[in-house]
């Protein structure tokens, strides 16, 4: 067969691969934004609303509030291998993928305000590298969370979490704050940074803890423990003990409007969202 005749034979099939190619290509990759929301999107978050705006990182996935200068939500995973010996990096810097219009919180925001730049997904949940630990000092990862709860009871459930990470759990994780007007070591403010970041009330966060790591949405049953906390954003609360501050999931449903574990199925969510974990 000449040239020309195998060419003309084959050009079909070569366009029908050229197409599935860059159609594969265009598509994009779905394993780093899939694993964070396993359990759910909570505000239905993506690209058409600058308040409600998914940002999805290889280590975590925001939904950002342009109008607050904050999440409104983080959602992240947590087991071993996020876990190493990276030193904490300190690389407080803006996240330049907002979308355009968005005011980018610069590091220097919160000097000055009483407030700490209060990571939502912790600098110690990501320890396996230098550049996964220095993606959560990202400014669209941070609240301004008063001194005593950052530091103090804040830290303390972080620090609890890791145990459980510890004890063979795999953890899906999800925090935020809601309100308006946050105590820190100056008083009582609403907005920070010339108004462009309002303080959250309250602090909140609900931690799926699965038994068995890897088995996602199926490892949660009507058994699965949720610990779920609602703690003000004040001073006076740094050794206080988190577990006073459980609540349901329903109630932070309630409080804040969003949908937590929406993929879950509705007969094992209405078990696992009404109840106060007591352990």
């Amino acid at each position: 067969m000449k040239k020309t005749k195998i060419f003309k034979f084959l050009l079909p099939f070569v366009t029908v691969v050229l197409f599935i190619i860059g159609l594969v290509q265009s598509v994009p990759a779905q394993s780093s934004v899939s694993v964070y929301l396993t359990l759910g999107n909570p505000s239905n978050a993506g690209t058409s609303s600058q308040n409600n705006y998914l940002l999805v990182k290889p280590q975590y996935v925001i939904g950002y509030n342009c109008g607050i200068g904050r999440p409104n939500w983080v959602s992240w995973q947590l087991n071993s291998s996020w876990l190493g010996s990276t030193p904490r990096q300190d690389t407080f810097r803006a996240d330049t993928t907002l979308p355009s219009g968005c005011y980018q919180v610069q590091s220097t925001d919160f000097s000055g305000s009483g407030f700490d730049r209060g990571h939502m997904t912790p600098s110690a949940d990501r320890t396996n590298s230098v550049t996964n630990n220095s993606a959560t000092f990202l400014m669209s990862n941070m609240i301004a969370q008063a001194p005593d709860n950052n530091q103090g009871i804040w830290a303390n459930l972080e620090d609890y979490a890791r145990t459980l990470v510890g004890q063979g759990k795999e953890l899906y994780i999800i925090s935020g704050g809601y309100g308006m007007g946050g105590t820190g070591s100056n008083g009582t403010f609403y907005t920070i940074a010339n108004g462009k970041v309002q303080v959250p009330n309250r602090t909140w966060k609900i931690i799926v803890v699965l038994d068995t790591p890897g088995s996602g949405l199926a490892g949660v049953t009507t058994s699965t423990r949720v610990i779920a906390v609602n703690i003000p954003n004040t001073q006076g609360v740094r050794t206080a003990n988190w577990r006073n501050y459980r609540v349901s999931v329903d109630s932070l449903e309630s409080l804040t409007g969003y949908n937590f574990l929406s993929q879950v199925s509705t007969s094992i969510q209405s078990v696992i969202e009404a109840r106060v974990d007591n352990l």
